[in-house]
């Protein structure tokens, strides 16, 4: 498989762990009258996420690649800044369709160098992730009344 699908699934799995530990900092920090409402959808969203980092990692080993697996480099190379002190919950919220956003960008980039490599599984898995948090930032701008 190619260097270049390789590094940017490693790039996704850095962006991925850095929305984990925002919506994990959201789930924890969250304050106001929507809490109990926010606070169950974040473990569900940081949930989802370790998942996905999982999936992700295991993939980059199946086409012979090897996934970076320190904060460090999580840190140094996320393309998703890490968010601290926050507890508004429609700041918060924006947060998430932010990190979605940036998110989706690169599961597109990757799927189109797994249609290049011909890597039907990897496409497949992108199109899933992009399909499901698409339609997560959909209800979030909703909700945040756009």
């Amino acid at each position: 498989m190619s260097n270049q699908l390789i590094s940017e699934l490693n790039q996704l799995l850095s962006d991925f762990h850095i929305y984990y530990q925002n919506t994990r900092g959201a789930h924890w920090n969250i304050k106001g009258p929507r809490f109990f409402e926010l606070h169950a959808k974040f473990e569900e969203l940081y949930t989802e996420a370790l998942t996905n980092i999982d999936e992700i990692a295991e993939r980059i080993l199946t086409i012979g690649g090897r996934p970076d697996h320190t904060l460090e480099t999580y840190l140094e190379k996320s393309k998703i800044v890490s968010v601290k002190d926050e507890s508004n919950d429609e700041e918060l919220v924006k947060m998430i369709v932010s990190n979605l956003t940036t998110l989706v960008a690169q599961e597109n980039k990757v799927k189109g160098l797994a249609v290049e490599a011909e890597d039907n599984e990897t496409e497949d898995m992108m199109i899933g992730l992009v399909n499901a948090q698409e339609k997560t930032q959909w209800m979030f701008n909703s909700w945040l009344g756009k």
